[in-house]
């Protein structure tokens, strides 16, 4: 777990955010993991680590093609994914953009 999933955590607790789960496993027998889901609404956040703007696992070559197999996986099997980088989480964009796709959610099944 990194600084920014924990700080993520506790926003989506403050906020009385409902229905999601940390590191939900997803396309077995794959063991891939959202860094955080509403698996009922088909929703997945990812935290994008180290690298953002400096070469990290992300930004490198195997890295990076591992990453898109893999949304492009949840992307195939339904989910909605949002991708965000730390300081997205902790200048509250990342909590924005997840109250909007929720919201559209709710809306979109009513």
């Amino acid at each position: 777990m990194t600084l920014a999933e924990d700080e993520c955590a506790f926003m989506l607790k403050a906020t009385n955010t409902a229905g999601w789960q940390r590191e939900l496993r997803f396309a077995p027998p794959r063991r891939w993991r959202f860094d955080f889901a509403w698996p009922q609404q088909r929703i997945a956040l990812e935290i994008e680590g180290g690298g953002t703007w400096v070469s990290g696992r992300h930004n490198r070559g195997a890295g990076y093609v591992n990453d898109l197999e893999k949304y492009n996986a949840a992307t195939l099997l339904g989910w909605r994914l949002l991708r965000v980088t730390p300081e997205m989480v902790s200048d509250g964009t990342a909590l924005s953009l997840i109250e909007a796709l929720l919201n559209n959610a709710q809306v979109a099944a009513k």
